[in-house]
């Protein structure tokens, strides 16, 4: 029997090579994508889920009170981790990790940066990242001891076993090789090359980490038998016991569970709310149930429009015995033997895509096919795409009455509404939808990427203070500026596109006791707005030269100056983090942080700051050099007073650009996802067209005869494709219009949604079913209708 099954499916796809190659093409595409959108999705959700305890790690965050809202953010107090184990009986232990940071590792002549992370001693512990070699429980006990990856341990050692070398870490001091841990997976939130034990800490003058600090991450590990319920009311409360400022304020603290850090990390007024990656991961599985919906439309559309060829095949199975689920069984038969051969197809098309893919994506996607789950999961998304595209064809022929077919009076085709339209629009709709977001989504990164910046990004560069920048700055700025690569150069405390200090608590002249507003620090050196072009409303730059007490002067922005509202505010005093600054200057608001929401006030204080240190070196280069040149010259100088460190500089703009690769991310993918449905869809409309040129070429010869022109045959076999996909339109519209309303609102910069996008995705939609459809139509009209009509 199952014999004669396979024999039959054969026998039909060679007699129906064309018919078949579009199902095949369409199921393998639509399958490929599914698979693609899967393995992406696979990734998102399985993030830090390889750890042994994931089921007791949390992560401990701020909820506080501020300006009538609640703020949440998952840094905390450094000495929140030993207050945790101290206070807190259910914890087995707490962790704190600090930011990454870079570190010259040198072992004989090889020299390599690599990023680093100082951890507390349990690190290794809580965390399950597999040792190849050393004891976590005392790798990083000692304080000079270094846990590195396979990767460093190899770029520094070769072949040669790292356990127990010594290397230099910074400028002289030695640590000893205590582990090697594999390199870490694509689907870590972590990302290092080496950890030092927390002991390394260096804290800058005036800074001593604690509770008034909030930028140490701290991971708690629950005991065996704990529960998040019972912890969560003394967690948070714990830092009101520390601090009378957190309980004036009545700062809170709360465990946020691992298996939600990178799908669900977003809160809207102290409130986890659906505004994080997981909306994107539930978007793609809805696009990869449709795009492979599609596909199967396709295959269930030609399958019953080809029902005639084997209408009397039916009724004379049915008249010799033939039982309705055996002729079903067979018509399922044979669409999960097109699935099968798609489905190889799509493993073929999936593995040449993968390398691009990934570059898209900015992941390393991959299929394991030594993992027996990955051949179980290929065989159930085969047997799923079988049976779902062809149970209603398998269905539908095997109803057919024998007496009514071999009469040929069981068609209807000219019912208003047939399951071949309906599944025909269900496809449009689905793509005019994807048209209408991809265009959105362009909309929304190029509003945000053409918003004015406040400050100028051409040729300017930025280095951080590796070795011993810090130390021969002035020697390095003086040779720069005296060559002529430079027009001007200045410190900072960070990147002009990154924050990396901001507090609350200033004080200035008539300030409102309730006034709680957060304020973003930023250090400058003199020469900041010179290099930066920051546009000055009042006031003027830094210039220690002239002016030695700028040391405490203070520049602020235009939204600073209106929560201070000072009218006359040059001279005006701001205490903060103890030091009396003093107004010199205000400037026009620049993003400092995201494209895509309003610009926070901002202060940048002198160089007198004790809270904050120069970190970064800017540059503002001589752009009638030439960007090549400039960058040879100025490595050879970085190079002669900084020797040991490989010249590294960035420049702005391409800073800035990566704020929006998320957003260009999604809508590459949107647009590509897009462009797979209309493809598809299109393989359709081609296929029901052949299938509808070939049941009317007698009807089209008559009207050729009787003195039809081209043009009116081709209108006439096209309008009713165009009807159908005007009605995708309609229905297109207003679904499209609620799902990118929706995702603009977490963006609080964000374009408008205007009607011609509405219009312009509607003519595509029509113009690309034309020209799919009217191929076959022309080719009807202009056949000779003697051939035709010879057999009448």
């Amino acid at each position: 029997m199952i014999r004669n099954f396979f024999k039959v499916a054969y026998r039909n796809l060679l007699r129906n090579k064309g018919f078949s190659a579009i199902n095949i093409t369409g199921l393998a595409i639509g399958m490929a994508a599914a698979v693609l959108i899967l393995l992406w999705i696979q990734n998102e959700v399985s993030y830090d889920g390889f750890h042994k305890n994931k089921d007791r790690i949390y992560e401990t965050w701020n909820r506080v009170p501020f300006d009538g809202k609640i703020t949440c953010w998952n840094t905390v107090s450094a000495p929140t981790a030993r207050a945790i184990e101290k206070d807190l009986p259910e914890v087995e232990r707490a962790v704190r990790v600090h930011s990454s940071e870079s570190f010259l590792l040198t072992v004989g002549d090889k020299k390599i940066l690599q990023s680093g992370i100082m951890v507390d001693t349990g690190f290794l512990q809580l965390f399950s990242f597999p040792m190849l070699e050393g004891n976590p429980l005392t790798a990083l006990k000692e304080r000079y001891s270094v846990v590195l990856t396979e990767k460093t341990a190899k770029s520094l050692f070769g072949g040669e076993d790292a356990l127990g070398k010594i290397i230099k870490i910074g400028e002289n001091e030695s640590f000893t090789v205590t582990g090697v841990l594999k390199d870490l997976p694509n689907n870590t939130r972590f990302d290092f090359d080496c950890l030092l034990p927390w002991a390394n800490v260096q804290y800058a003058e005036g800074q001593d980490y604690g509770w008034s600090d909030n930028s140490t991450a701290t991971y708690v590990l629950l005991k065996p038998n704990a529960s998040l319920a019972s912890i969560a009311p003394k967690i948070k409360v714990l830092r009101q016991h520390y601090s009378d400022e957190a309980k004036e304020m009545k700062w809170e603290l709360f465990l946020y569970p691992i298996s939600r850090w990178r799908l669900y990390s977003s809160f809207s007024d102290g409130v986890e709310d659906n505004g994080g990656r997981i909306m994107f991961v539930k978007l793609f599985g809805i696009i990869a149930g449709f795009i492979l919906l599609i596909a199967c439309i396709n295959f269930m559309n030609l399958s019953t429009a080809r029902s005639e060829k084997r209408a009397k095949e039916v009724g004379i199975r049915k008249v010799v015995g033939a039982q309705k689920s055996s002729l079903i069984n067979q018509f399922i038969g044979e669409s999960v033997f097109l699935a099968l051969l798609a489905g190889v197809a799509a493993i073929i098309i999936v593995l040449i895509c993968l390398p691009s893919y990934n570059v898209l994506t900015d992941k390393k996607l991959f299929i394991d096919f030594k993992n027996i789950y990955t051949w179980m999961a290929f065989t159930g998304f085969i047997l799923f795409t079988g049976l779902l595209a062809g149970s209603y064809p398998a269905f539908f022929l095997s109803s057919f009455q024998p007496v009514k077919v071999l009469k040929g009076t069981y068609k209807r085709e000219h019912a208003l509404v047939t399951p071949r339209k309906v599944l025909v629009v269900l496809q449009f709709t689905f793509a005019i939808i994807l048209i209408i977001c991809t265009i959105v989504v362009k909309q929304q990164i190029d509003y945000a990427r053409d918003r004015d910046t406040g400050y100028n990004k051409d040729n300017l560069v930025y280095h951080f203070m590796t070795g011993d920048i810090s130390k021969n700055y002035a020697l390095i700025r003086n040779e720069l500026l005296s060559s002529g690569i430079a027009k001007s150069v200045t410190k900072t405390n960070s990147p002009l596109t990154e924050r990396w200090s901001n507090g609350w608590g200033q004080d200035w002249e008539g300030k409102d006791p309730n006034d709680k507003t957060s304020f973003d620090r930023y250090l400058a050196d003199e020469g900041l707005g010179a290099t930066a072009g920051l546009q000055f409303v009042a006031g003027r730059d830094f210039d220690l030269k002239r002016f030695p007490t700028d040391s405490t002067g203070l520049i602020v922005n235009e939204s600073a100056l209106k929560v201070l509202k000072f009218k006359d505010p040059i001279g005006k005093r701001v205490s903060d983090l103890g030091i009396d600054w003093h107004i010199v200057g205000v400037i026009k608001d620049f993003i400092l942080t995201s494209p895509y929401e309003p610009i926070n006030p901002i202060l940048i204080c002198g160089a007198k700051s004790q809270f904050m240190t120069f970190n970064v070196v800017q540059i503002k280069l001589n752009g009638s050099n030439g960007t090549a040149k400039n960058l040879d010259r100025m490595a050879a100088i970085f190079k002669k007073y900084n020797p040991d460190y490989p010249f590294d500089a960035k420049f702005v703009d391409e800073a800035y650009a990566k704020k929006f690769e998320n957003e260009k991310s999604q809508g590459k993918l949107a647009g590509l996802f897009a462009c797979l449905t209309i493809f598809i869809s299109c393989l359709g409309l081609f296929g029901l067209a052949t299938y509808m040129a070939e049941n009317r070429i007698k009807e089209i010869g008559v009207r050729k005869i009787l003195g039809a022109s081209v043009s009116s045959i081709t209108a006439l076999l096209s309008k009713d494709f165009v009807k159908l996909v005007i009605v995708s339109f309609l229905i297109a519209t207003p679904l499209a219009w609620w799902g990118m309303h929706s995702w603009l609102q977490s963006y609080s910069y964000r374009v408008g949604i205007q009607w011609w996008v509405f219009a312009l995705a509607g003519m595509l939609s029509v113009v690309i079913a034309l020209l799919t459809v009217s191929y076959q139509s022309i080719k009807a009209a202009i056949a000779d209708p003697v051939k035709s009509l010879r057999a009448e």
